[in-house]
């Protein structure tokens, strides 16, 4: 077995390994195109890497319109996004893309935040809009766990 993360366990930890062995290789064959072909190897992790952010992404936005807006028609669109943004993940998600979203979860939180914040805002819910917390209040666990879905916010005082 090679050193490094193995392909069928942590494909994105594969990428960023192989692109760095492909790098260092030293070959006499100058047909071998090692830095384009280390290049693409390493943004298809980089692909996996923003596809799962971007579902990490989704389901803060939409936990957060679940636990704010005070509309009910879309309320169940909404938890079907989370649903599919979900599945996504469980096809996606690696150890290593899994200690990415814990250290960027504040960051991706932010851009859920301002997501949402507009979305709300577009339909006139502009005090819901108001009361979004500026922290993220949900967990990695929170934001995979199977049927959980924001829960509302403590009345502000």
């Amino acid at each position: 077995m090679p050193d490094g993360p193995r392909y069928e366990d942590d494909f994105y930890a594969w990428t960023q390994y192989q692109t760095e062995v492909l790098r260092t290789l030293r070959t006499r064959d100058n047909r071998f195109d090692r830095e384009h072909v280390a290049e693409e190897i390493e943004d298809l992790g980089n692909s996996q890497r923003d596809a799962v952010r971007s579902q990490v992404r989704r389901i803060l936005m939409h936990f957060l319109k679940l636990a704010y807006s005070p509309a009910d028609s879309p309320r169940f669109g909404w938890m079907s996004s989370i649903i599919d943004a979900r599945a996504e993940l469980q096809d996606k998600l690696s150890p290593t893309l899994r200690r990415d979203i814990e250290e960027n979860l504040t960051r991706l939180y932010g851009h859920a935040r301002k997501q949402a914040e507009v979305e709300l805002q577009e339909y006139g819910e502009h005090q819901a809009a108001g009361f979004l917390p500026a922290g993220c209040p949900y967990s990695l666990d929170q934001v995979l766990a199977d049927d959980w879905y924001a829960e509302p916010p403590v009345e502000p005082k």
